[in-house]
C-alpha cells in the first residue's frame, strides 16, 4: 500500500497522532532534529511512522505499508517497531501477521522524564571512583574515530554524519585504556532541550562499575548545559542502572524486533 515519505514542512500533520507518546526520538522527528517520517497521506493523514535511527514508531490506524515498505536509503535489514499504545494491539497483530518468525516481540521499559530529580554530589561522587588506569573525557575527534571502528560504540554517534556534526549538536563522554574506548556515554539522538542516552561497555570490561560512572558524568554534563538527559531501557540491567542513578520506572511496553524488514513473509495483506 503506497505511503508518503514526508517533507519537513508536512511533518506538523501527524504530530496530533503521536500525542501524549513520551519518547523523545518521537519528539527529535516533530521538532525537524533528527529522523524522517511516513504517512498514509499529506494532509489530514491517519496513518504514520517516524523512524529514527534503528526505531520505527507506528501511531494512528493500522497501515500495512507503513509496517512492510523500508526506505529505499536504508542499508540494515533490522529495526525495532514500537506501536502507540492506543490501537496497539492492532498494529501488533499486524506486525506478527506480516513478518510471522521473522520479527520478535521484546519488552522495553520506559523511564520517567523528570527534571530536577538529580543529586548532583552524589554524581559527583560516583565520578571519582574511576579506577586509576583509566582516563574518563569527553568524546573528542578521536574518540568518534574509534567509535566508527568499534562495532559495540557503533551507536554512540552513528546518526552524525561528521564529527563536526557530533561536535556541534551532541555530547559524549568516554573511558579510555591506554588511548583505548572500552566505555562510554552518549547522545543517540538529540531533540530541543535534551539527549537520548546511548550507554555500553567492551565486553571484556563490563561489570567493573565503567557504565555508572560514564552515565553520572553525562547527567552532570546535560545540567550544567541545562539539558535533559532521557533515557529508555532495553532490558533489566539497563533499568537498574538508570535507578542506581536516580531515574524511576515508569512501565513496560512491548516492541517488535524485526529481522528482515522490507522482506514481508505475507505480501498483499488487506488492512486488518
Amino acid at each position: 500500500m503506497f505511503i508518503y515519505q514526508l517533507q519537513p514542512s508536512d511533518i506538523p500533520a501527524i504530530a496530533p497522532l503521536f500525542v501524549g507518546w513520551e519518547e523523545s526520538l518521537i519528539w527529535s522527528c516533530l521538532q525537524g532534529c533528527m529522523g524522517e517520517a511516513w504517512a498514509d497521506r499529506k494532509e489530514n493523514p491517519e496513518s504514520a511512522r517516524i523512524i529514527l535511527g534503528d526505531f520505527c514508531y507506528l501511531a494512528g490506524k493500522v497501515h500495512t505499508g507503513l509496517i512492510e515498505q523500508k526506505p529505499a536509503q536504508r542499508s540494515s535489514d533490522f529495526i525495532i517497531m514500537v506501536p502507540s499504545q492506543q490501537g496497539c494491539g492492532d498494529w501488533a497483530k499486524a506486525i506478527e501477521h506480516i513478518y510471522g518468525s521473522g520479527c520478535r516481540r521484546v519488552e522495553r521499559y520506559a523511564i520517567k522524564k523528570e527534571p530536577g530529580i538529580f543529586r548532583k554530589p552524589y554524581l559527583t561522587e560516583i565520578v571519582a571512583s574511576l579506577p586509576q588506569g583509566y582516563e574518563l573525557k569527553l568524546m573528542d575527534a578521536d574518540v568518534y574515530r574509534q567509535t566508527r571502528e568499534s562495532s559495540w560504540a557503533a551507536d554512540f554517534t552513528a546518526q552524525f554524519a561528521t564529527y563536526e556534526d557530533y561536535r556541534k549538536r551532541g555530547l559524549g563522554v568516554a573511558i579510555l585504556k591506554d588511548g583505548i574506548l572500552i566505555a562510554g556515554a552518549s547522545s543517540y539522538s538529540v531533540y530541543n532541550g535534551g539527549i537520548e542516552i546511548e550507554i555500553a561497555t567492551r565486553k571484556d570490561y563490563r561489570r567493573k562499575g565503567l557504565a555508572t560512572i560514564c552515565g553520572a558524568r553525562i547527567i552532570l554534563e546535560c545540567m550544567d548545559r541545562n539539558l535533559y538527559p532521557s533515557w529508555d531501557a532495553q532490558n533489566k540491567w539497563s533499568v537498574a542502572l538508570a535507578e542506581k542513578l536516580g531515574y524511576h520506572y515508569e512501565r513496560t511496553y512491548p516492541a517488535f524486533e524485526i529481522y528482515a524488514f522490507g522482506s514481508p513473509q505475507a505480501q498483499g495483506l488487506a488492512e486488518p
